[in-house]
C-alpha cells in the first residue's frame, strides 16, 4: 500500500481534482477515525510542557542533546 497523508483542502477546484483521483481508483478517501486521534491525555502532557518551556526555556534541551543522551544509553 501507499503512503497515507492528511490534507485540509483549501480550493474548490482541488476538492474536484481529489474527487476524480478517486473515481479513478487512485486515491481512497479515508474517513477520520479512532486510530487517527490523539488521546486527551496526551494532548494534555504536550499542554502542561509547552507551559514549562514558556515558563523556563532555559531548562530545555535541544534535539542534538537528547539525540546523543539516548544513544550513550544504547
Amino acid at each position: 500500500m501507499g503512503t497515507t497523508y492528511h490534507i485540509r483542502i483549501k480550493k474548490e477546484y482541488a476538492a474536484a481534482v481529489i474527487e476524480d483521483l478517486q473515481k479513478m481508483d487512485a486515491v481512497e478517501l479515508i474517513k477520520d477515525s479512532d486510530d487517527y486521534l490523539i488521546p486527551q491525555w496526551q494532548q494534555s502532557l504536550v499542554k502542561e510542557r509547552m507551559a514549562a518551556y514558556d515558563k523556563d526555556p532555559g531548562k530545555a534541551t535541544d534535539f542534538d542533546t537528547a539525540m546523543d543522551d539516548i544513544e550513550k544509553e544504547l
